[in-house]
């Protein structure tokens, strides 16, 4: 039977949590005297209260947390967050239907990025830094970063850790789980204070670099103004977020193995990195060509738009300094096959992920060869370790239920009323969680507040699926989960 008493202990600390980010923006409202320093007070009050019905709820609960309760809590924690998250959009009026709130919350935690408000300079500064701290957090994961702060909570639990972080292999840099997520924060809070020191260098106001450096380290994407980054129309923003965006594209292990413990050869041998790079540089050099001939750009604005776009694309970031929706079509289909095939595992980024991309590629060259000789042994290899059988069927497994999902959200907004071209390419954005698009009515500049409700909510759920992997969600619906044994 499920412990639904450790459950419930812990989204309510979590939700004590919660309260305290809100007091935060809360703290930033005051300051600055705006509207929004009411809703933020009620916000908190009723996240506190909804903290504490939890841990009533939860009280003499057993510390045992098995695989089903990790999936569950996981699952629940993102849901039941982005509901109290929403709160202060709705309360404080900015945002004034409850579904167009949740769907901005859970776009912001799962750092998918995309936005229903046509106007995003009209808020106050706290919903801003609201709608910013969402992402951060979510950037890592929620409850990853409560194994950090709080490891007793989940008891450094390693079902929890595989529950919420992304890609096929779980990499442990230390022993202990808890030390393990202390040192990837370390390192995200590392990268986040640079980047926002490199913004404030190259011109950024002071609030802005901060906002911009919580979502471009996250790979989320929220802006602080409606033109994104293109709205500073400085080159040395555009480079400087493109490093980082780029940086929080590789896996945080491998950044740890390059900064903490030297072994910088690493960095360029791991196969998956080379993947990634690779494909960046490919991409950007089709796209300079194609915006050189077709749009009549400069060479050196074609290699900074473009750079800048693929690694927006492929990190799932999102943040744009130039409306790609004007771009030749034949650059929307690179920038297409970046949004699905998506950065390191192991980072902020969202998509297929570079090493699944190298798996497939080695399966289907094992598979070429066993054409030719039936009994050879072809072992899968990355970085020289040998991939077992079980995850190699993990692997073709999650890839059909990727693409099933994008199929199956496809049709239905197909049916609801959305043309083809937006619909396929927002139901891989909300599968990557990346947040741009690239079709005409709803382009990579546009907010997504047109789309209907129903619409809206079936993209919150494969937002949420998208980020926590599918399996972790989809595993709750069937009957054997339920099961006692």
């Amino acid at each position: 039977m499920l412990n639904f008493k450790i459950i419930h202990k812990i989204i309510g600390t979590l939700l004590f949590i919660e309260a305290g980010m809100m007091t935060i923006c809360l703290g930033l409202s005051a300051y600055l005297g705006e509207d929004d320093s009411l809703a933020f007070v009620v916000s908190v009050i009723l996240t506190i209260l909804g903290g504490i019905i939890f841990k009533y709820a939860g009280r003499n609960g057993e510390n045992s947390l098995g695989r089903r309760e990790a999936y569950l809590l996981v699952t629940l924690t993102w849901i039941i967050f982005s509901f109290f998250g929403a709160l202060p959009f709705l309360i404080s009026g900015y945002i004034c239907d409850f579904t167009n709130a949740y769907f901005e919350t859970i776009s912001g935690f799962t750092t998918t990025g995309c936005s229903i408000l046509d106007d995003v300079e009209v808020l106050p500064h706290g919903l801003l830094f609201w709608r910013t701290m969402t992402q951060w957090i979510g950037g890592l994961g929620i409850v990853f970063f409560t194994i950090a702060i709080i490891p007793s909570l989940v008891g450094g639990n390693v079902k929890v850790f595989s529950a919420e972080a992304t890609g096929p292999i779980r990499a442990k840099m230390h022993p202990r789980l808890s030390t393990t997520a202390k040192w990837i924060w370390s390192i995200y809070f590392l990268l986040t204070i640079s980047c926002a020191g490199c913004y404030y260098i190259a011109g950024m106001g002071l609030f802005d670099c901060l906002n911009y450096a919580m979502t471009t380290t996250a790979t989320g994407g929220f802006s602080t103004h409606n033109a994104s980054t293109g709205y500073f129309h400085n080159p040395y923003i555009d480079y400087t977020a493109i490093a980082f965006m780029f940086l929080s594209g590789t896996s945080f292990t491998l950044l740890y193995t390059t900064l903490f413990k030297g072994r910088f050869r690493q960095f360029f041998r791991n196969s998956e990195f080379r993947l990634y790079l690779t494909t960046v540089l490919i991409a950007t050099m089709a796209i300079v060509f194609f915006l050189i001939r077709d749009n009549n750009y400069e060479f050196f604005d074609a290699v900074r738009f473009g750079l800048f776009q693929v690694t927006s694309f492929i990190t799932t970031t999102g943040i744009f300094n130039d409306d790609a929706a004007k771009w030749h079509h034949i650059t929307w289909v690179i920038l297409s096959i970046c949004m699905f095939l998506g950065a390191c595992s192991g980072s902020t980024s969202g998509g297929f992920k570079s090493i699944r991309a190298m798996m497939v590629i080695n399966i289907l060259r094992n598979e070429m060869r066993r054409i030719l000789h039936p009994r050879a042994v072809l072992p899968v290899r990355v970085n020289d370790n040998t991939i077992p059988y079980s995850y190699q069927v993990t692997l073709l497994a999650f890839l059909a239920a990727y693409m099933t999902l994008c199929l199956f959200t496809y049709f239905c907004m197909i049916l609801m009323g959305v043309d083809s071209t937006n619909s396929i390419t927002i139901a891989l954005s909300c599968a990557g969680n990346v947040g741009p698009t690239l079709g005409l009515e709803i382009g990579p500049t546009m907010s997504w507040g047109i789309l209907p409700a129903a619409v809206k909510w079936l993209l919150s759920a494969l937002m949420l699926m998208g980020r926590l992997e599918i399996f972790t969600v989809v595993v709750l619906f069937t009957r054997a989960f339920w099961k006692e044994n």
